[in-house]
């Protein structure tokens, strides 16, 4: 993330038409790729940054943020004055109230999108992009150089997409980031899903839910578990596959676009420091798990000859299918994709339910959170939402047929679809 050159591939990966290789076979399957873009700050490796340091009277020595003096915490020496670096000292911040800087990232922007053919970026640390004072993030500059960035981008290639990285953020944030990114992570939802499912009961995630329903119904967000600087799922779930099948469920039958993080379909661990949680993908049994017939950048994880690609892609049970099977559904059930979402009651904190709906079709999203079989629960919908009359359970996802439900004025309470919920038991039922 502290990148010396904006317009080409660092060599440890590969080259420039490597690059544009994987674009076009990529494009050929009908997959489309982002990648990162770090606007808030350069390395301090980067030629601007070295001759701004060098040379306090070089035209580049405002592209940065200095002061006489040094300000303390974030605040690192140079020569001939001190530099602000939000991330460390080798990430020297740019300095955006400067119109030169903004020229060259919307040049930076516009080689990528045109003449590399990039689909678009994953902005990093975008919520740090113009400090006011002591305020460091989310800032109203921010937010006004991100609604001209977004013009810009969008007149060079309108389906471009941009997702926000506003580390923190739930939909309360990513809504003041509208028309600035097409989505922002919703980091309080993937929170409100891991400790419900590591804890065994709804209260994290409903109470994300309530927030974020509040704040944002549309669904106009970036979902996921974990990512890429935080301890892999598996892992926090201490390698609990049952929970990790569950985590997913919610994920994937939530609205909002998700993103899966590399190694999560199969469950791969990881902990802190970063490179051990960026380790090479599993993909088989074969020398360096398949990943590269070179020498990767670190030892792979031991278990790499028992938890692969290949491995779970003939076992209908693997984490690997079970993600497949959702992700499949998704693609088959409108509702799932842009349907609104309806927190249920359930009198048992250890049951989680949501109806998904978009008005032509109704799905019912059921989990039981725990270790043991539920049979003491009840649902309730609150809002009237539902045709009125008696409606049957067609199972999606999920061993068992539920039992018929009665809709009065839209809604329905006291109902319980199955007897038992099975422990870190999931379900799909469409509402006919």
């Amino acid at each position: 993330y502290d990148v010396t050159n904006y317009y080409t591939v660092n060599l440890e990966y590969g080259t420039m038409d490597d690059f544009k290789h994987l674009l076009d076979d990529a494009h050929k399957r009908d997959i489309r790729i982002i990648i990162d873009l770090v606007l808030n700050h350069t390395s301090s490796g980067h030629p601007f940054f070295a001759e701004a340091n060098s040379k306090p009277d070089s035209e580049y020595r405002d592209w940065y943020v200095w002061s006489d003096t040094d300000l303390g915490n974030q605040w690192h020496e140079g020569n001939g004055g001190y530099y602000f670096g939000f991330f460390w000292g080798g990430m020297p911040d740019l300095n955006y109230r400067n119109p030169d800087v903004t020229a060259q990232m919307y040049e930076v922007t516009r080689y990528w999108l045109e003449e590399i053919g990039v689909d678009g970026f994953r902005l990093d640390a975008a919520k740090h992009l113009i400090e006011e004072g002591d305020k460091t993030e989310n800032t109203q500059a921010t937010h006004d150089w991100f609604k001209e960035y977004y013009t810009f981008h969008k007149a060079v290639n309108p389906a471009a997409y941009t997702v926000g990285e506003v580390f923190g953020a739930g939909a309360f944030i990513a809504n003041t980031y509208k028309e600035q990114f097409d989505h922002v992570f919703n980091f309080e939802l993937a929170s409100g899903i891991i400790n419900s499912v590591n804890g065994e009961s709804n209260t994290g995630i409903n109470s994300a839910w309530k927030f974020t329903l509040k704040d944002m119904d549309d669904g106009d967000y970036a979902t996921f578990l974990t990512n890429h600087d935080q301890n892999r799922v598996m892992s926090v779930l201490n390698g609990n596959e049952d929970k990790a099948k569950l985590a997913a469920f919610i994920l994937l039958t939530s609205p909002g676009t998700p993103f899966i993080y590399y190694g999560e379909e199969i469950g791969m661990q990881g902990k802190k420091p970063d490179e051990d949680i960026r380790l090479p993908m599993q993909w088989s049994s074969d020398p360096n798990a398949g990943f590269s017939s070179g020498t990767p950048w670190r030892a792979l994880d031991a278990n790499n000859t028992d938890l692969n690609v290949v491995l779970q892609t003939n076992d209908s049970g693997s984490l690997l299918v079970h993600y497949r099977t959702l992700i499949a559904l998704r693609n088959q059930h409108s509702a799932l994709r842009t349907g609104k979402t309806y927190l249920l009651e359930t009198d048992n904190t250890a049951v989680y339910a949501i109806v998904r709906s978009d008005g032509k079709e109704h799905l019912l999203v059921l989990v039981n959170l725990k270790d043991t079989p539920i049979s003491e629960y009840a649902l309730s919908l609150n809002e009237n939402i539902l045709p009125d009359g008696m409606l049957s359970l067609e199972t999606l996802f999920g061993s068992a047929e539920g039992v018929q439900i009665n809709i009065v004025d839209g809604k329905f309470s006291g109902y319980k679809p199955l007897a038992e919920l099975p422990a870190y038991s999931a379900y799909l039922f469409q509402l006919k």
